[in-house]
């Protein structure tokens, strides 16, 4: 399934305006301070999202960070261990950490002294949603819809502009049955179309598959896009010909259901699905669009963002 767009070209902004007008650098590729001007975007669209949302649905705020287990447990580690970031600490006693202190001072290297701790840095605003719907008993007939969001976290050191390695991200979860899920998708994908036109953006809504690790990771790959278990709406920000996925939507089939042994009120597995909004990806493609200033954005454009 593909859906073309009107135009498909070249963005008006090339990435190194956007960087210097928008960013501050914090040495570290794809670690970024934000400006004024970029964060108001960010804002604006974080309430355009807000307006879409369905009735019946509960928002949860996560925090930058998750349980280890849960992370270990939900497969993550097994899929994409080159993306998980882990929240280390200095351990042991007093004198251990003295000593990895006392190696620093002397110019030696000190993180050999590191631990890991139970925390890892989170990687998409999902993960916490479906224990939590498990420990609450079953799912109910009509299913359960949830507004998360969270700052998250990939390992991705790149210089692209579409690229950060810390990165916000918001989404949309059903969980039910599923022809409830599919049928959640589906009216999203025509929902998000709507928004990406209503803020002049170009782009595809196409097939895709997540950055599986490893060979065997490819043909997991490829069986995600012959299943069409994923799209991807991509807009041009750095090119027409490397376009950027700004928005994904996603059916995980039964993998989280039978993972936290989430079953409906007949003892059957739940199937869960979301919709997620890239939020910096949408902003920054946004003004690669539009061009560096809000100012001179098209007036629908500014109207439908109440900026």
């Amino acid at each position: 399934m593909t859906m073309a767009p009107k135009t498909f070209g070249d963005p008006k902004t090339s990435p190194e305006v956007l960087l210097e007008t928008l960013f501050r650098p914090m040495g570290i590729d794809g670690v970024y301070g934000r400006t004024g001007q970029y964060e108001a975007v960010v804002e604006a669209l974080a309430a355009l999202i807000s307006r879409h949302r369905e009735p019946g649905v509960e928002i949860l705020r996560f925090p930058p960070v998750v349980s280890r287990a849960l992370i270990e447990k939900s497969g993550y580690l097994k899929s994409f261990p080159h993306l998980l970031g882990c929240v280390c600490s200095l351990s042991g006693s007093e004198r251990e950490i003295g000593a990895a202190v006392d190696r620093f001072v002397a110019g030696q290297e000190w993180t050999d002294g590191l631990s890991a701790g139970d925390l890892v840095l989170a990687p998409a605003a999902c993960y916490p949603i479906y224990p939590l719907a498990a420990a609450a008993g079953p799912i109910p007939p009509d299913g359960l819809m949830f507004d998360v969001a969270c700052d998250c976290f990939r390992r991705e050191p790149s210089r692209d502009i579409d690229s950060f390695q810390s990165f916000r991200m918001r989404e949309y979860v059903f969980i039910g049955v599923p022809e409830q899920v599919q049928a959640f998708r589906e009216r999203w994908m025509i929902r998000a179309t709507g928004i990406a036109d209503t803020l002049g953006l170009a782009y595809r809504v196409e097939t895709a598959s997540d950055p599986f690790f490893g060979r065997g990771g490819v043909l997991v790959g490829k069986a995600q896009v012959q299943q069409e278990l994923k799209f991807e709406l991509v807009v041009p920000v750095l090119s027409a010909e490397k376009p950027t996925a700004c928005m994904s939507f996603n059916y995980h089939r039964d993998h989280f259901g039978l993972t936290w042994n989430m079953r409906n009120k007949a003892g059957e597995p739940a199937h869960t699905g979301c919709v997620a909004f890239g939020m910096d990806r949408l902003t920054v493609a946004l003004f690669a669009t539009h061009g560096p200033s809000v100012a001179q954005w098209p007036q629908a454009v500014r109207a439908a963002l109440a900026l």
